[in-house]
């Protein structure tokens, strides 16, 4: 059974909406075997597809063709990631991790006062 590659990446937790999905397929985001792809075309068994969805990217295998929307724990059997991937998508998140300890923090939130001259700084574009 082939599904449309929107239809596929929606029911497998890729994308919250499926139209969401059409325009990421649109615009070259998601390829089947490094070429870009339209959203009519149909995902088959055995397929790889690359999915760049923000700093992340997904190189998956195809191991099921599903076009019903199902559970997390249902759609992670539907694929395959390869290792590759795996390790490059955790190495960002510890990166991202490390930056975002590593930023000063301000002991306190500010008050009322001290919120509103963040404001005009702000806009005054300082």
């Amino acid at each position: 059974m082939a599904v449309r590659i929107d239809k596929w990446l929606w029911s497998t937790r890729f994308y919250k909406t499926r139209s969401l999905a059409k325009k990421h397929v649109d615009s070259g985001k998601v390829k089947i075997g490094g070429q870009k792809v339209k959203p009519s075309r149909a995902v088959n068994i055995g397929d790889e597809l690359t999915i760049k969805k923000g700093e992340f990217t997904w190189e998956v295998e195809v191991l099921r063709t599903i076009d019903k929307r199902v559970g997390a724990k249902i759609s992670v059997d539907c694929y395959e990631e390869t290792p590759e991937s795996i390790k490059a998508r955790e190495n960002i998140i510890t990166e991202s991790k490390m930056m975002f300890s590593s930023a000063p923090r301000p002991p306190k939130h500010p008050d009322k006062k001290s919120r509103r001259e963040l404001i005009k700084i702000k806009k005054r574009g300082f």
